[in-house]
């Protein structure tokens, strides 16, 4: 199965009103950056335990790691939890630019230093969360 097959099968094994978020976000972060390398991590480690939720990525840039070792990985990421979607934008050196940036205009959700979580896109202004996804592909 390839990466667009696993991103499709995971998106639609989702409950409907998460699926029909899932699917926006994935043609709005495709809309915005339409030739990304496109990720998908089924969550399980090398033993094949399940160790995170599934994860969709988008783009590509490098990370420097503690062993000194540089590794690429996703630029913007999303992911279903057990109460809503997160979205993932990496990259970010100043860690409180997200929360300062649009926490107070997005909506209800809880913004951090790379993860903006809510339940349903009707809970959120999509235009800011667009914008975050804009600045998260330019900044890394």
């Amino acid at each position: 199965m390839n990466i667009q097959e696993q991103i499709k099968k995971y998106i639609a094994s989702q409950p409907e009103q998460k699926r029909i978020d899932m699917q926006a976000l994935h043609h709005i972060i495709t809309k915005i950056k339409p030739a990304c390398k496109l990720w998908f991590l089924d969550g399980k480690n090398s033993e094949n335990k399940t160790v995170t939720n599934p994860n969709i990525g988008y783009g590509s840039h490098t990370i420097e790691y503690a062993d000194g070792k540089n590794r690429e990985f996703y630029q913007i990421g999303i992911s279903a939890n057990t109460t809503g979607i997160s979205v993932y934008i990496l990259g970010i050196e100043d860690k409180k630019y997200l929360a300062q940036a649009y926490g107070k205009k997005i909506g209800k959700a809880s913004v951090t230093g790379y993860c903006i979580k809510f339940k349903t896109l009707k809970d959120i202004n999509i235009d800011i969360l667009e914008a975050a996804i804009r600045y998260g592909f330019e900044a890394s």
